[in-house]
């Protein structure tokens, strides 16, 4: 597509949104507060559109996202505070700001040094962050944010020397939870059981976390790693469940040999598949 298309395109959209503002009663009522959970909706299932590998469905989610960011324009204009050219334009100034490898005479090598130049420059912004962490989103799933904190602290060099120092702290961190556990599975007083608990529940953030750093050092994004495990349980699940049904059993009465003869079952239709 040319770009005269895409502007037209754009315009399209933006005369659209100004006609349900204006004309729509459910468009009419909406505020930045009452799209918030439906944005947020709308970026689970482009995210689910992406990790299925289905191009079509991505690029709807994509315009369902792009209305999004139009109507929080649309209705920053109606305060007078906003408009989509100020969000186009900061994003862009932004960009170009946070480039100057690309638009000034900064010279680096490789993406590592992009990385870091950006986070020493978001510093420097005049509006920046005060604190290196602090732009990392609060609402953030747990996984996601601690991959973030992470990352950010990388680019500022706290970080291990070598990626292969992670497993000494993972080992630490898998011992630490396991002493814990027995610790409370020892201790028979109610009170102190439950203070162990809460102990054991920290300690099990500390190996998730650490679990996430060795992640994050391999190149792996825990995130979508723990999706397709979650997809691949669901699959083969759903095909332990749909075989009892058909043999005339029922889980709850099933001994967990059984089940996992249909669960090996699964695995290997899924290998065969795969080859």
């Amino acid at each position: 597509m040319s770009r005269e298309k895409e502007i037209k395109a754009f315009v399209r959209l933006l005369d659209i949104m100004d006609e349900l503002r204006e004309k729509c009663p459910w468009d009419m009522e909406q505020t930045m507060e009452s799209l918030r959970s439906l944005t947020i909706e709308e970026t689970y299932e482009l995210s689910d559109s992406i990790m299925d590998g289905d191009d079509f469905n991505i690029s709807k989610e994509l315009g369902d996202i792009m209305l999004h960011i139009v109507f929080y324009a649309k209705i920053g204009s109606e305060r007078g505070t906003f408009d989509i050219a100020d969000v186009m334009e900061r994003i862009s100034d932004k960009l170009v700001y946070r480039h100057p490898h690309v638009f000034a005479t900064t010279k680096v090598n490789g993406a590592k040094d992009v990385i870091e130049n950006w986070e020493e420059l978001k510093s420097k912004e005049k509006h920046g962050n005060k604190s290196l962490l602090s732009g990392v989103p609060k609402s953030l799933p747990a996984l996601v944010k601690a991959y973030r904190i992470q990352d950010k602290a990388r680019a500022v060099g706290f970080d291990w020397e070598e990626r292969e120092q992670v497993w000494d702290k993972v080992k630490e961190e898998i011992s630490e939870f396991e002493s814990e556990m027995k610790s409370g599975a020892s201790d028979g007083e109610k009170v102190k059981e439950t203070i162990a608990s809460k102990r054991a529940e920290e300690e099990f953030g500390d190996l998730l976390f650490s679990l996430i750093n060795a992640a994050r050092l391999y190149k792996i994004n825990p995130d979508t790693a723990l999706e397709i495990t979650n997809r691949k349980f669901i699959k083969r699940f759903n095909y332990l469940e749909n075989n009892t049904i058909k043999q005339g059993l029922s889980l709850k009465e099933m001994t967990l040999e059984q089940m996992d003869k249909f669960w090996e079952e699964a695995k290997t239709l899924e290998r065969s598949v795969k080859n």
